[in-house]
């Protein structure tokens, strides 16, 4: 039997609303993360690793990778074999495995672009315990790529020509490390990017742009 439309108009104004509230709460769940994350969140510099240039610029985007994404370089930090027995032990989840990786300051640097923090050991656990020059950055590992939640960035339109030309000049210099890139990790291990470093040229006649996101 059709309810009437008097039954209709009945209806709680709660069953309405409440669809509406979820669908923006999950819309607003990631840019809240994101911006605790920038607000709380301790500063980290990250050293990149050289990337296909078909695959750098894609338009609207940055796409990096990072020393710290590579898997030889995380074979040789203290608590890899720890890492690998509990990967290989949860077969359910050893497609995606999801880790730690502790980073330190490096001691008494000031140059532009200031230099990379080094990863000093990976964890399968959140660590209980950190040096007041150590942060956590939280990573996941998925069939056999590492990813931080740092390797694409939106470029702003303004600054789009520009840092194309600049990323673009700055893979072929030999001998330098011509894209640093600076973010936030919160206490969670969550790391949001705030800016990057394009170094052009060499001594003395080395340029270095900073941009902002």
């Amino acid at each position: 039997m059709t309810p009437s439309p008097s039954a209709a108009r009945s209806l709680p104004s709660w069953r309405f609303w409440l669809p509406l509230l979820c669908q923006a709460a999950l819309i607003l769940a990631i840019p809240s993360q994101a911006l605790y994350t920038q607000v709380t969140g301790r500063t980290i510099i990250l050293k990149t690793a050289p990337v296909d240039p078909y695959e750098l610029l894609r338009g609207y985007s940055v796409t990096l990778s990072y020393d710290i994404a590579r898997v030889d370089t995380l074979r040789q930090l203290p608590g890899w074999s720890e890492f690998e027995k509990q990967k290989v032990g949860d077969s359910e989840s050893s497609a995606t495995q999801s880790f730690y990786l502790v980073l330190e300051a490096p001691e008494g640097a000031n140059t532009d672009p200031p230099p990379p923090w080094r990863a000093v050991r990976i964890n399968p656990d959140r660590p209980a315990k950190l040096a007041n020059n150590q942060v956590l950055l939280q990573g996941q590992m998925k069939y056999g790529s590492v990813e931080y939640g740092l390797e694409r960035y939106y470029i702003p339109e303004d600054q789009r020509d520009d840092i194309n030309q600049n990323i673009s000049a700055a893979q072929g210099n030999q001998g330098t490390q011509p894209i640093v890139v600076e973010a936030k990790v919160d206490a969670q291990g969550h790391a949001v990017p705030i800016s990057f470093w394009v170094t052009l040229g060499q001594p003395p006649a080395k340029q270095t742009h900073h941009y902002r996101f």
